[in-house]
């Protein structure tokens, strides 16, 4: 065999191994977005900015670094099942964008998980009806081994939304960055919105 055709063959099977490693780019419902209302961040205390100076919320934060205004849907206390409640509210405005955060309350006060998750999956559907993008916001669970990063795996896989894993990741484990044992303060909030703005800055092309 020659040695032109042994570089044609090596070349030919680093091409194919090349297409059969290289990750499938995720399919996103809603890619880019038909709803035409304005973004929003839907969740609890965490989204409120509860443990933050005014100002130093992460949609704020997250809003000023992607240059699209985020109004903040907060509200302290919210479980999956409250924000169920009041997904209606949202869905309303027909939001382009919502980054949905719930589910810590829902562990802190030991919730079925069975339950938390069918709400979020009612919640993301309820949104999606009217064309908007979803952005599903991780919470780890309260026991040592976090029992809630591949049911959210699972859920954005599953409903086809972009997922950013464990919020407070990075943040939790530091005092500094705390305002309380669940809450950041402002420099938490920054690396939150740090960490969002690193998933969401390569949609936005599609997303403004």
């Amino acid at each position: 065999m020659s040695a032109k055709i042994k570089c044609l063959i090596l070349a030919t099977v680093a091409v194919l191994l090349a297409w059969w490693l290289w990750p499938a780019r995720p399919s996103y419902a809603n890619f880019p977005p038909t709803a035409t209302g304005p973004w929003i961040a839907f969740g609890d205390s965490l989204t409120a900015g509860y443990g933050a100076e005014p100002g130093h919320d992460y949609p704020t934060l997250l809003s000023r670094r992607l240059g699209a205004e985020i109004k903040n849907f907060g509200e302290y206390g919210d479980t999956t099942r409250t924000g169920l409640d009041r997904v209606e509210s949202v869905a309303r405005l027909q939001p382009r964008v919502v980054l949905l955060c719930l589910g810590g309350n829902d562990a802190l006060q030991q919730l079925p998980r069975e339950q938390t998750f069918r709400n979020l999956a009612a919640i993301i559907d309820r949104l999606q009806q009217h064309g908007t993008f979803v952005v599903l916001i991780g919470i780890r669970s309260t026991t040592v081994r976090d029992r809630n990063a591949s049911r959210f795996k699972r859920l954005a896989r599953e409903k086809g939304v972009l997922y950013v894993p464990n919020m407070l990741g990075g943040v939790l484990a530091h005092p500094d960055l705390m305002s309380d044992y669940v809450h950041p303060n402002d420099q938490g909030y920054e690396v939150i919105a740090r960490r969002l703005e690193k998933a969401v800055r390569p949609l936005m092309p599609k997303l403004k």
